[in-house]
């Protein structure tokens, strides 16, 4: 008998994995600042060096747990609805053939601990293994649907992910144009 639920917890492992990769490199860049603008030494006399980075890795772990359990949410709204639109399948049987890409992201999780020391290489581990995933995904799926709805299924996913992606950097980049533009020295 397979237990269908044996790799459950890869989705919680697998943000926390990433989420402390990141949050080591943005831990030892955070120091390194701290130094150079001089803030460094007030937080030793309160704190050692280990318990200043452990606190740091911690607030950056959760952040980051944040972020990416939030893009995990978006990304399986964003997916099943383009199931929901695209997919033919009643019984479910294509949710449960999806599931086992979770492996992959582990995997790339497991791979980002190799590139902590650069922030281009975690966020490249990041993208690939994404990339990675939905290649993998729409493999999969394809069984479940015609090819008109396997590439309705892809170009619903890039447009909803490139509008989002559009809004978000559109918000940042007004946010700072207006943070900018308040400078009184400017």
């Amino acid at each position: 008998m397979k237990n269908p639920y044996i790799f459950g917890y890869l989705p919680f492992v697998t943000i926390l994995l990433f989420s402390l990769t990141f949050g080591v490199y943005t831990v030892s860049e955070s120091v390194e600042l701290f130094k150079s603008i001089g803030l460094y030494a007030g937080m030793r006399e309160f704190l050692t060096d280990m318990q200043l980075r452990i606190f740091l890795l911690v607030i950056y772990t959760l952040i980051f747990f944040m972020v990416f359990s939030a893009l995990k949410l978006i990304a399986e709204t964003i997916h099943e609805t383009a199931m929901l639109f695209f997919s033919k399948d009643i019984d479910g049987k294509s949710y449960s053939e999806g599931r086992s890409g979770n492996i992959i992201y582990f995997l790339g999780a497991l791979i980002s601990a190799g590139g902590i020391q650069s922030l281009k290489m975690l966020i490249a581990i990041f993208l690939l293994t994404t990339f990675i995933y939905f290649v993998y995904l729409v493999f999969k799926l394809s069984k479940f649907m015609t090819m008109v709805n396997t590439m309705g299924l892809i170009v619903f996913e890039f447009t909803v992910w490139s509008a989002f992606i559009s809004i978000v950097i559109y918000i940042l980049l007004r946010l700072y144009n207006g943070v900018i533009a308040s400078l009184p020295f400017i």
